[in-house]
Parts: structure tokens; sequence; C-alpha cells
């Protein structure tokens, strides 16, 4: 009865030990890809799995975004300029079976072909489409890595340019042509702004040709500019003093031509306006001898 009661113990033991061996769990973002005897049986999904103990082998592919950054590496670009450049790529298994027979380390593999992919595309392009045109750069190696990556189950999401290191001599030219840059547009912009003032000024003389009243103003105006600054002494040019008598002179014809004319009283009608006074001419002296020869007037 010993011997039973320890037999169904171990088998019970056995059983334990065999379930253990052949329960699996393959989590959501996984894959598990199943080897029987070494000849792959095929992938299962996600949840509680069994295998055959000592027969089966499982391998567990994450499909997951990785992000896998590509080290700094000197690139020499097509107008021979010498940039250190970094880039970052994203990646996800869409095929488990394939990212496990294909090739044996699909993150290092990836590596490597990233960092001769980007060595060749940056390599195509001048510093300035380098620096300008990181969007089409960034397509075109993902568009290499995808043709090589497919094929081991892989799908490139994403690859972009991380960083862009310049030699020093090359920043300082840079900051010259940007700052040379800077001073031919503030040059046009202030030419465009002086020939806008030379036609507004244009336009203001024509006017003030048409109109004499508006030049004298203006230099009354001018007059009273000089007056706030409290200066001591105010040299006055001729023109000036003319166009200020000419004023005055034109200021007494408005007033004379504005007052009314003398009318008579309305009491008397018959009123006239009084007559001009007459000077009659005066007769000449008459000069008469004096005595003893003497000349006099009478």
């Amino acid at each position: 009865m010993t011997a039973v009661i320890a037999v169904l113990v171990v088998l019970v033991i056995l059983v334990l030990i065999g379930l253990a061996m052949s329960i699996r769990i393959v989590r959501q973002y996984e894959k598990g890809v199943v080897f029987r005897f070494g000849q792959i049986t095929g992938a299962r999904d996600p949840g509680l799995r069994l295998i055959i103990p000592f027969a089966d082998v499982m391998h567990h592919i994450s499909l997951r975004i990785v992000t896998m950054p590509i080290q700094s590496q000197g690139i020499i670009t097509r107008d021979n300029v010498s940039v250190d450049v970094s880039a970052v790529a994203y990646f996800r298994v869409v095929d488990a079976i394939k990212s496990v027979i294909a090739i044996e380390n699909v993150s290092s593999a990836i590596n490597q072909i990233a960092q001769t992919t980007l060595r060749k595309v940056v390599g195509q392009h001048t510093l300035d489409e380098t620096l300008s045109e990181t969007d089409r750069i960034n397509l075109d190696i993902r568009r290499i890595l995808d043709v090589t990556t497919t094929e081991w189950g892989v799908d490139v999401t994403l690859v972009e340019l991380k960083d862009i290191q310049l030699p020093d001599t090359m920043k300082r030219a840079m900051a010259k042509q940007a700052e040379a840059e800077r001073e031919k547009r503030a040059k046009i912009i202030s030419a465009q702004g002086e020939a806008l003032a030379a036609s507004a000024l244009g336009e203001a003389s024509d006017m003030m040709m048409a109109h004499p009243l508006a030049l004298q103003l203006r230099n009354l105006q001018s007059l009273v500019e000089i007056a706030v600054d409290k200066n001591s002494t105010v040299v006055f040019p001729s023109p000036l003093m003319s166009t200020i008598g000419e004023l005055g002179s034109f200021l007494s014809r408005e007033a004379t031509a504005a007052a009314p004319a003398p009318q008579p009283p309305l009491d008397r009608p018959d009123a006239q306006l009084p007559a001009k006074p007459v000077r009659l001419p005066v007769p000449d002296p008459v000069h008469v001898p004096a005595p003893n020869g003497a000349t006099g007037t009478p």
C-alpha cells in the first residue's frame, strides 16, 4: 500500500511538472513562434497556450514599435563638407515568423543598415540641402530601409535626422553669410522707404505749387517748430521774410474786399454823400519895386 501511494505521488508530481513545462503565456503585444524538433509549426496568438514539453520550443516576439538611435558618424556631403550626422529610427515587427527565421538579430541588422543608408543618402546632397530638406532625406532613408527590412518581416515606420554638427570654420562662414543677407535686406528696405518718401514729397510739392498759401502756412509752421526748441537766436531766411510780407498783403486785400461799403442814413433818403473839397489855384505873388532900388513882396 505504501508503494502504491508513493507511485501515485510521483505520478502527480510528474504531471504537475509536465503541465508547468507545457503551459506558456503570450502577452497581448507579443506573438509566440513554436518550433517542434527544430521545425517551425506556426505562430501563437496572445493568451494561455500549451506546448509539448521537450518537443516544442516557443520564442516570444514583441510587436511593439522599437526606438533605435543611430550613432553620429562623419559624412562628406556632395560639396565636400564634412559633417557629423546622427539619427533615430522607429521600426516594428509585422511578421513574427520571418523575423525569427530570416535574420538572427533584427535590431543589430537594422542599426547597421541604417548607418550605411544614412551615409549614402546624405552624401548625395549638398550642405544646404541637408540642412533645409531634412524631410526629403528622411523619406529617402526610410524608403531604402523598407526595401531590405520587408524581407525580414520588419516595417520601418519613421526615420528622423536628430542632429547635424558642422565644423567651426563652416559655422563662422554661415554666420557671415547670414549677416550679409540681413544687411542686404535692411538696405533694400531702407531704399524702398526713401523712394516712397521721395514720391510723397513730390506729391506734396506739386500741391503746394498749386496752392501758394499752403506753402506760406508750412513756412509759419516751421517757425513754430523752431520756437519750441527755445533757441536764443533765430535766423530767418530772406525768402521766408518775403513770404511773410506776401501773406500780410494777402490778408490786407482779403480784409478790404470783405469790408462793407458805407450806406446813407435811413431817415434821410435824399441825403447825399459829402462832396469832395475843391482846391482853388493860388495866384503867384506880385513883385513890386521897393524904394531906393530894393525889391520886396507887398
